[in-house]
């Protein structure tokens, strides 16, 4: 059984706290097994395992990447029902994982982080939690983009006398059946719910600042013969895995480099909305005005036809105003409705977590990501020493499976902790600005050309400022080739008690990421690892 840090109990000390315990947590927990390392937490702020997959359980909950690229390649799980698993079946398979590779003893729930303190008289985190203080040689944040949910500042929203809820908190004590409901926005899990709660509702208003463009989902059972050769021969589920997988890394390059290869995938989302929306009015409000691929290109066979159904209003503005039971678009229409359900995404680039952690000299990485999200390689951000982030900055996807993201990273973990058990003694590894400034460079240079960034749309890929700060402008092999070892010419030593080791001129600081047309001469000291283009 997981434990609980007890009440008043000597500070703990550990040589790795993770936390979270969705895909990035366990697979850390997972890797640190491997790499031999038991001194380890996992800290979790609920009851149990899961992450996002834990907390959105929303009607209609499913992964839009197959279930084969979305799973663990040390970890295959042969039966997986449907070739796009629910929510139910993600979360009980990394229930399993937990199991499988014994990391329960690891687990701390209840045990939401409040605040990470770098002590660097002792180089080492100092980790207040709602249930203790302990402390870390190293800290994992594996918090992830989705875990903490956006709610819109609505004017008179607390005036509301009905149900109000986010996707990711949904209130399975409310009975929907016959309600009015306002469902506002049109992402990722909008289109999953209305789908789900058409049928059963009197009247469904959908807010939809902008419509998203959406493909038909082939989704189907997963016979028993499959299964059973599955499990009877293991190549055969990986060698699904890898078609699953190659077939993503070939179709990158129209979104990285050449965005007008996607008209063609643009003219069949047309084809699908016009099969499915036969009056012109509706189909116009539901038809994108960028290029496909901007936003995430969603998969639904059922979106369509539910907005299609009489008792679904297509509101094509934002939610502007609440006035009492009545709920007010930007555009001016006006419906009362019993509830209000949010499917409006989550803080991905303000990661609420970055405003507990405190680094070198008091200042919160917060402050420190004030001009934007940057890390080295995804994974460390200068002047916060031996501070790992899984899923960081820069290493999301738009068209594959984040498990391939979150495995390079946990190969990056593994050698991060080799190289300080080689160094030896007290000691910690602090990524030097410049080579985390020549990193994200190269990145932003690399993303001018993508569809994310000239494809015409507002995301929840960029910041405040429109900067690309979320999304890996390569394919996930070029980002396991740049976090495969650790270059620790792009890392200031740090030692007890003797300062900085190094000469602390940058050296390092040329980290390239090569565009595949011999630009980027790596600087002297730099590894000279380059990540061709896709």
């Amino acid at each position: 059984m997981a434990q609980h840090i007890p009440e008043g109990a000597p500070r703990e000390h550990v040589r790795v706290a993770v936390i979270g315990s969705g895909f990035g947590g366990l697979g850390a927990a997972v890797r640190l097994r491997r790499e031999g390392v038991t001194d380890f937490v996992v800290l979790e702020r609920a009851d149990s395992v899961g992450g996002t997959w834990r907390d959105n359980s929303y009607p209609g909950c499913a992964c839009d990447v197959p279930s084969h690229l979305y799973s663990f390649s040390f970890a295959p799980n042969p039966d997986w029902p449907r070739t796009f698993s629910g929510q139910e079946h993600i979360r009980a398979y990394l229930e399993r994982v937990a199991d499988v590779f014994g990391l329960r003893p690891h687990l701390r729930f209840g045990a939401e982080v409040k605040r990470l303190t770098w002590d660097a008289a002792e180089l080492w985190w100092v980790i207040e939690t709602g249930a203790g203080t302990l402390t870390a040689d190293v800290v994992v944040s594996a918090t992830g983009p989705l875990s903490e949910p956006k709610v819109p500042d609505i004017p008179g929203l607390g005036t509301f006398p009905g149900k109000v809820f986010h996707s990711a908190r949904w209130d399975h004590g409310y009975d929907l059946r016959g309600k009015r409901v306002a469902l506002v926005g049109t992402g990722a899990s909008a289109i999953q719910i209305a789908p789900a709660i058409q049928p059963e509702v009197a009247k469904l208003v959908l807010f939809q600042r902008t419509p998203p463009w959406v493909m038909p989902r082939v989704d189907r059972v997963i016979s028993g013969p499959e299964r059973r050769l599955h499990r009877t021969l293991p190549l055969t589920a990986r060698a699904r895995r890898a078609l699953l997988w190659g077939i993503r890394e070939m179709q990158v390059q129209a979104f990285t480099k050449h965005p007008d290869e996607l008209g063609i995938v643009e003219h069949l989302a047309r084809r699908n909305i016009a099969r499915a929306i036969k009056d012109p009015a509706l189909r116009a409000r539901l038809t994108p005005d960028y290029r496909i691929g901007c936003k995430r290109i969603l998969l639904s066979s059922t979106y369509y036809p539910a907005l299609a159904r009489p008792n679904v209003e297509v509101v094509a503005s934002g939610l502007s105003e609440v006035r009492g039971p009545t709920v007010v678009g930007a555009d001016g229409t006006e419906a009362e409705v019993d509830a209000i359900v949010f499917g409006t995404g989550f803080h991905v680039t303000d990661l609420p977590i970055a405003e507990r952690v405190v680094g070198v000299g008091g200042r919160t990485l917060a402050e420190a990501w004030r001009g934007g999200m940057e890390s080295l390689r995804g994974a460390s951000a200068a002047r916060f020493p031996n501070w790992l982030s899984i899923i960081g900055p820069n290493t999301g996807l738009g068209n594959s499976s984040m498990i391939l993201m979150i495995e390079s990273q946990l190969a990056y973990l593994a050698d991060y902790l080799r190289r300080l058990d080689v160094l030896g003694g007290r000691v910690a590894l602090d990524a030097r600005p410049g080579a985390v400034a020549a990193w994200n460079r190269r990145v932003q240079e690399r993303m001018r050309r993508t569809v994310w960034n000239t494809g015409g749309c507002t995301s929840w890929y960029l910041d405040a400022a429109g900067r690309n700060t979320t999304v890996w402008p390569g394919t996930t092999a070029e980002f396991r080739r740049a976090t495969r070892r650790v270059d620790l010419t792009e890392y200031e030593v740090l030692r007890a008690g003797d300062g900085v080791v190094g000469d602390g001129d940058g050296a390092g600081d040329g980290a390239v990421i090569g565009d595949g047309a011999g630009a980027g001469a790596v600087a002297p000291g730099a590894r000279g690892e380059e990540v061709s283009a896709a």
